[in-house]
């Protein structure tokens, strides 16, 4: 599973064959109406609708609660056909998202989360980098890592809503975010060593800061998955929550955590 998956790092890893094969050195804010369609845009925890492939402007879907919840963003991936995998318009997308709510006083607390069940984040999208040239590749891998660096840096708290797999770069996205909640069954891992290659969007610096860096080596270079509950126990993550018929608990936890925050 994990080769299959992958991560950023292994994208890094290609450019360096193909370089030494050749012998060479080598996302405006969005507006008030959410890419949600049906009028469930200001919902917390509105009902869901898959197809087999999402359209391309629905990659991902941005939320600004409304009452209660006034103040509250939600970031949801929408790519059910790739296991939300990151390609070009999903990064795309999430760094104008991001770039809009870093100056909008309105919004207090961001939320980010997956519209498809079972999985968070795969990593990044293999399929459509086997399609890219090599030279397309780097650039890639260093827009993956300026837009996490950029969640990362968000001046209001972020909460990742893990309730399904986040692998490679999928948990590196959600590393960047200051608070992470995870269901008991999510499975999170930096699993590119299985590959003889590294994380490559963030993670060698921000696991070890996050659990320690004896842990962390521990996990990169055994490339272990975790479940919430481990994940939990080593400091991974800050609540672990068991998953409900919806598939949604790690999300609605993540949301009364941000209640919390907004009268501060």
């Amino acid at each position: 599973m994990a080769a299959a998956l992958g991560g950023l790092g292994l994208l890094q890893g290609r450019v360096r064959l193909a370089a030494a094969a050749a012998a060479t050195s080598s996302l405006s804010r969005p507006g008030r109406r959410a890419l949600v369609r049906g009028g469930a845009a200001t919902l917390p925890a509105a009902g869901r609708s898959y197809g087999s492939e999402a359209k391309e402007e629905e990659e991902l879907r941005v939320r600004y609660l409304d009452d209660e919840h006034k103040g509250i963003v939600v970031l949801g991936l929408n790519r059910s056909h790739a296991k939300n995998a990151l390609n070009k318009n999903l990064l795309k997308m999430m760094s104008k998202a991001v770039d809009a709510l870093k100056s909008d006083k309105k919004v207090r607390t961001v939320i980010f989360r997956s519209e498809v069940p079972g999985i968070f984040c795969a990593g990044a999208d293999l399929k459509e980098r086997a399609k890219m040239h090599s030279s397309e590749v780097s650039s890639f891998v260093s827009k993956a890592r300026a837009t996490i660096n950029e969640m990362a840096n968000l001046p209001v708290p972020t909460i990742a809503a893990i309730d399904g797999t986040a692998l490679g770069g999928g948990l590196e996205l959600a590393l960047a975010c200051d608070i992470r909640v995870a269901a008991s069954s999510a499975k999170m891992g930096l699993v590119e060593t299985k590959l003889a290659i590294i994380p490559g969007a963030g993670g060698t610096q921000r696991l070890p800061r996050t659990i320690g860096v004896s842990l962390a080596k521990e996990l990169i270079f055994s490339a272990r998955i975790v479940d919430g509950e481990e994940a939990k126990s080593i400091g991974l993550i800050s609540h672990v929550v068991e998953q409900n018929e919806a598939g949604d608990a790690a999300y609605r936890r993540a949301l009364a955590l941000a209640r919390e925050f907004l009268p501060q």
